[in-house]
């Protein structure tokens, strides 16, 4: 038996990185994912692997700006199981890290669409489904720039810290509900995205994805109660929980 058996859980920016540990840790714990990317290739070759491994998942190849097809995905997972037990919103962009002045007005658009916009179109999308799960989970991945201004990272960490805000509203808003809605901040993990972000870095030393999932799992479970929380993956290994 495992932690997630019979839930349904739906993963952006699922076909690398911590979306697809995260994905392959569900899978094995019994959940059907909903695997939701640009990349249809990657998300086949993620679809091998948790087959592989005995679990099942749906592919959606889809941009998380077409606020439309958030809307379709929605209206598609309600009519085959008619609700939505996890969500976890981990597509991301990170953006130029320039000063603020400098940054274009189209690679600010699309920080903001990415990063925010396309997340409250997955809060308008998926509540209704949330709320009819007996115990539904909404995870956002941040950073510490959301909450920490750091020069030249403006960009990501204004959308981060509007992130926050909107995550935590909503919490606040299905506080007498069953569902509860949490910020998880992976902070530096072996990714594409933080090489892109420190290429000087040396990755071997820090967290791999597969280190992480972990307090993505312990985040959803049905007796995980915390709401409008925002956990550190630093600090939740640091006390060994």
């Amino acid at each position: 038996m495992g932690k997630l058996d019979g839930k349904i859980a739906l993963i952006t920016g699922a076909s690398r990185g911590i979306g697809a540990a995260v994905a392959r840790l569900y899978a094995r714990e019994g959940a059907h994912v909903i695997l939701v990317a640009r990349t249809q290739g990657a998300l086949e070759e993620l679809d091998d692997a948790i087959q592989a491994d005995g679990g099942s998942a749906t592919l959606v190849p889809l941009d998380i700006t077409d606020g439309d097809g958030i809307d379709r995905m929605g209206a598609a997972i309600y009519e085959r199981w008619k609700r939505l037990d996890i969500l976890v919103a981990n597509a991301a962009r990170l953006g130029p890290l320039s000063p603020l002045g400098h940054i274009k007005p189209q690679a600010w658009d699309d920080l903001v669409a990415v990063n925010l916009t396309a997340n409250w179109r997955l809060i308008r999308a998926f509540d209704p489904l949330l709320r009819a799960s007996e115990a539904g989970r909404a995870l956002f991945v941040t950073s510490s720039v959301g909450h920490q201004p750091r020069a030249y990272w403006g960009g990501y960490g204004t959308t981060k810290a509007a992130l926050e805000h909107m995550a935590r509203t909503w919490a606040a808003e299905t506080h007498m509900t069953g569902l509860r809605v949490n910020l998880i901040n992976p902070g530096a993990t072996r990714t594409r995205m933080r090489a892109e972000a420190m290429p000087g870095e040396d990755p071997g030393t820090l967290p791999t994805p597969d280190d992480v999932a972990p307090l993505f799992l312990e985040m959803v479970l049905p007796t995980y109660t915390e709401n409008g929380a925002l956990v550190n993956y630093r600090d939740w290994a640091r006390v060994g929980v």
